[in-house]
């Protein structure tokens, strides 16, 4: 008999450095996407995700910029991992976005690219991001009246763009013969260059401890990991608990809305999400696909527990999500689901209700539905074409928790965040609009003994004619809501302000062709849901936020039992009394 060999010896602080270098690794891939993309979409919004992949596409680290995209990239990993077994080398690149074989967006295309040690597949690399157009009945992807995915974009079903490092030109050609945009072509191109940064540093890893050692040490942190999301899930008593939010209007039939329905099971140190009784799926464009309403879920769950909680494979174990298909949250094909990464709030929405009578101090109130714009057209200063996402004014505020109020306008949730997301000069650069206004919007907070978070008014004035606009998203007909006795937040709206005089307020999901020069843009996100009663609010907190304009004196009176001289800007305190006893 051979002698058999012992399998290395764990060593915790090895483990820990790994754990630790595997995070840097796909921070340094974040880093070198936001300094080659040339998409302010992905350089100034950070519209994407960076991850790291064992062999088999389990997830080792990631980087998530915006979350919706977060957990959607190991399984196509694991899907091109069997698909092209035995037909993976060295140098080869993948694309992929397709919504029927795992992906969660048409415009988000993913690029994956194998790391080798010597003969040995020893991991993955991969970035996603949000592509300015993708082909498509409308520039920029979003077709508020499709109702089929050939009408959306191109798919890309996982396909080789490199064989052991050689263009495959035909590929590529194929690919950006549909596309309309040449920056796209140079993005994806970033993204293979940040799979690259992965590749080089995982290699090292791996040949500094050797194969075997890095495996060993790699499976003991998928256990370390689990262990610690067994633990905050053991937090939550046992039982079953039932939450719904709601999307309203699908694009095509005025008037509808839709249900999101989620049964939470909480049993020991396991978890499951089950949306079977979610509202059957649309005939327009507003519809999800698995891939990003389990990232929804998680990454709403993730709010609750333990932030240090090493993203991993070992992370997402003790989790269970059941998503139907045939509902809005997982179409069948061919159904359109471009709107589906949009889902994520209301679907956040019921998890949240669901939870926060058992654990309260975990949950927030509701957060401000995302209500979105893009404008295409022509540039007459550089005879080209622009597409441009308006994330100035998108999000709004985040609901409050129990003990601290919600963020402030928290835009796309990212490394950059709130009234930052995207610059201003840049803004005035990559489109021909001129921007008038930008700010928080007083009073559209949802009140509470912690008040939700700030809304944002946003104006421009459209500086070419005939640009086309698409509005996507909800929080029109809904606002945030308060939990513990606190207030809703305001709603969203967007009005588009004719040369001539004339308002037209948009839908929801709506598609406006030839906007002509000079028409003003205005838009008001909403604030996001207050937490516990308004009249327990520190009288000298309510004092300073009307100095600082961000609630009105009226609505300290009215709202928060604080009467406010206009004058002195001073309490008056005996009729702040009588209105607080008076609650």
């Amino acid at each position: 008999m051979a002698n058999q060999v012992d399998a290395p010896e764990i060593d915790k602080v090895l483990v820990s450095i790994i754990g630790r270098a595997l995070k840097a690794f796909t921070d340094e891939m974040s880093i070198s996407m936001e300094k080659t993309t040339r998409s302010p979409i992905l350089c100034e919004a950070k519209d994407f995700v960076t991850g790291l992949y064992d062999a088999e596409g389990r997830m080792l680290e990631q980087t998530e910029n915006l979350p919706i995209l977060s957990f959607s990239l190991g399984p196509v990993c694991a899907h091109i991992a069997e698909k092209f077994a035995g037909n993976v080398y060295p140098g080869d690149v993948f694309f992929h976005n397709d919504v029927f074989s795992l992906g969660n967006q048409n415009n988000d295309v993913a690029a994956f690219k194998p790391i080798f040690v010597g003969e040995d597949l020893v991991g993955w690399s991969a970035t996603k991001g949000h592509q300015a157009d993708i082909g498509g009945n409308v520039r920029g992807g979003y077709n508020p009246n499709a109702t089929e995915v050939w009408q959306e974009g191109l798919r890309i079903p996982a396909v080789k763009v490199y064989e052991r490092g050689e263009l495959r030109r035909d590929v590529w050609d194929l690919i950006f013969a549909n596309v309309r945009l040449d920056i796209v072509q140079e993005d994806m191109r970033a993204e293979i260059g940040a799979c690259t940064v992965g590749e080089r540093r995982l290699m090292a890893l791996v040949e500094k401890y050797g194969l075997e050692r890095f495996e060993v040490h790699k499976e003991y942190l998928f256990e370390a990991t689990r262990k610690m999301m067994e633990a905050e899930i053991r937090a939550i008593p046992d039982g079953v608990y039932e939450g719904e939010g709601r999307v309203f209007f699908d694009g095509k039939n005025i008037g509808s809305s839709y249900t999101i329905r989620v049964k939470i099971t909480v049993a020991g140190d396991h978890i499951t999400f089950d949306y079977s009784d979610t509202d059957a799926q649309t005939n327009a464009f507003v519809n999800g696909i698995y891939a990003s309403s389990a990232s929804a879920t998680l990454l709403t769950f993730l709010q609750m527990v333990n932030p240090d909680i090493p993203h991993n494979h070992g992370m997402i174990q003790p989790i269970d999500i059941i998503i139907p298909e045939g509902t809005i949250l997982n179409a069948a094909y061919p159904a359109a689901t471009t709107f589906g990464n949009h889902l994520c709030p209301p679907n956040a929405d019921s998890i949240m209700r669901a939870l926060a009578p058992v654990i309260p101090t975990r949950v927030t109130a509701g957060w401000n539905n995302l209500l979105c714009s893009l404008t295409s057209g022509d540039d007459p200063r550089k005879d080209d074409s622009f597409v441009d996402i308006m994330f100035m004014g998108l999000k709004g505020g985040s609901g409050a928790m129990c003990d601290t109020d919600g963020y402030d306008h928290i835009g796309m949730i990212d490394a950059s965040g709130g009234l930052l997301d995207q610059d201003y000069e840049m803004f005035e650069q990559q489109t021909p609009h001129l921007l008038l206004k930008h700010e928080f919007l007083p009073d559209s907070a949802g009140a509470g003994e912690h008040r939700g978070g700030l809304g944002v008014e946003t104006r421009y004035r459209i500086g070419s004619d005939d640009t086309q606009l698409v509005t996507f998203g909800d929080g029109d007909e809904e606002p945030a809501f308060g939990l513990a006795g606190g207030t809703d937040g305001t709603l969203n709206k967007i009005e588009l302000h004719y040369p001539d005089g004339h308002v037209y307020k948009t839908t929801s999901k709506d598609l406006v062709e030839e906007v002509p020069l000079g028409t003003l843009y205005v838009q008001e996100a909403g604030g996001g849901g207050g937490y516990g009663d308004p009249r327990l609010r520190p009288a000298t907190k309510v004092l300073a936020e009307v100095r600082d304009g961000v609630i009105s004196i009226g609505a300290a009176r009215d709202i928060y039992g604080v009467a406010i001289d206009a004058a002195s800007l001073e309490i008056d305190e005996d009729e702040t009394a009588k209105l607080r006893d008076s609650r």
